[in-house]
């Protein structure tokens, strides 16, 4: 069966909405990790063995980006309320210059009660360190954008304070919409990473959210090397699929930024036999972008992953392709290159560099359970049932917390 032609419908469960976690564990590193080796067999462990489970010499790659207040609501004088959700920014577009920013910055913004508002400005009174400050949106689009966005511009009557400062005090932290609940104050530390540093994401790589300082120091003690790439993860990670085959689903691009060093690392990994582990989806879609990024450059084409390209003509060596993306870094003079993605992964996707994941449990039908069934495969000669139901059938039996609060899982790829 060809790629495009996979049912969604394929790719359900039932999930009770009580095994849905809408809070974490008060001490995170001590949720439930399901493992899943090599040959498929399962064990049920605690995130914080984690560090023993790896072999030494591991390359753990996590993804660094933070979440943002991104959910910011005005209230019209009619009593109208309207919620504007930052997506991304469009001018600046470049996030470091956007929150730096002291003057207007205009968003491509999600629009909650559109109707209620026709035309003119929101304004809000906000504190901001202490000081009393008016925000004001205006929207510069009559008609949306194909997603359905608007652009959105930005300003505040008080030009000593940066962007950054401004939506921080302004918005809330945009948890997930399957949690059917409102944001608490707990949400802005709960919703993190311990290792978040860059700003941009409208939604956690919560793969993530189970580390705690003891266990990334106990990783380093186990010879486990760590390294970070930024991939600001969209709203587009909660989009359903909503055509009956994938092929007709139109997949989110997002933006990511990899280091020289990292690459460089990941070349050695692949030529020395170690593992590479990704932490979460974001950082499995950057690491396996890479070699379609590294051919695209080398051939002068830009630097943007499309949907269907890993399927349409894979690559044939993905130390080459990355040694290609080095070269294409060193000879821009780049220590950083930021490009996108949308790459599609799936059944049937060649997997050249991720060979263990830290994950999460992710909804029914969802793009996300598409790419965890493509890594694990199926249970082996003679049985084609899909390893990701035999590992979801065993969670959901065992009292396992789903979704982006709940339990982990560790899985290595089938040999």
């Amino acid at each position: 069966m060809a790629v495009a032609d996979i049912r969604i419908s394929d790719f359900d469960y039932a999930l009770p909405d009580g095994r849905i976690a809408r809070h974490p564990l008060p001490e995170r590193d001590r949720c439930l990790l399901l493992r899943c080796d090599a040959s498929g067999g399962i064990e049920d462990r605690r995130f914080y063995e984690l560090p023993g489970l790896l072999p030494a010499g591991t390359l753990m790659v996590c993804n660094n980006t933070r979440v943002i207040n991104a959910r910011l609501q005005f209230r019209k004088p009619t009593g109208s309320l309207i919620e504007v959700f930052l997506l991304e920014p469009e001018t600046p577009a470049d996030y470091a210059l956007m929150f730096q920013s002291r003057g207007p910055v205009v968003w491509k913004c999600l629009v909650g009660n559109l109707k209620r508002w026709k035309s003119g400005i929101l304004t809000r009174v906000i504190e901001v360190e202490g000081r009393e400050v008016t925000l004001t949106a205006r929207r510069l689009t009559a008609e949306p954008h194909a997603d359905n966005s608007h652009s959105v511009e930005l300003s505040w009557d008080d030009q000593e304070l940066h962007a950054a400062d401004v939506i921080g005090a302004a918005g809330r932290i945009p948890i997930p919409p399957y949690l059917n609940r409102e944001s608490e104050q707990c949400d802005s530390t709960d919703y993190q990473t311990v290792y978040s540093k860059i700003k941009g994401s409208v939604a956690a790589p919560t793969a993530g959210l189970h580390f705690t300082p003891e266990t990334l120091s106990a990783l380093d003690a186990a010879g486990v090397r760590r390294e970070e790439l930024t991939l600001h993860v969209g709203a587009g990670t909660f989009r359903p699929v909503k055509s009956e085959t994938i092929g007709e689903h139109p997949m989110h691009t997002e933006v990511f930024t990899v280091t020289l060093g990292l690459v460089e690392m990941l070349v050695d990994a692949l030529k020395s036999g170690r593992h590479i582990a990704a932490v979460g989806t974001t950082s499995v879609r950057t690491l396996e972008s890479l070699p379609y990024l590294g051919r695209r450059l080398a051939r002068g084409l830009d630097a943007g992953v499309e949907q269907w390209e890993a399927y349409e003509a894979p690559v044939a060596d993905a130390a080459e392709a990355l040694e290609q993306l080095a070269d294409y870094m060193r000879g821009n003079g780049k220590e950083r290159l930021t490009a996108s993605t949308a790459i599609m992964i799936a059944p049937g996707f060649r997997w050249n560099l991720v060979d263990v994941m830290v994950t999460n449990f992710h909804q029914p039908q969802s793009t996300l359970l598409l790419l965890v069934s493509s890594f694990l495969g199926d249970n082996g000669t003679g049985d084609a049932t899909p390893r990701w139901r035999t590992v979801y059938d065993h969670a959901l039996a065992g009292g396992y917390r789903f979704l982006s609060y709940g339990d982990a899982c560790l899985f290595f790829a089938p040999r």
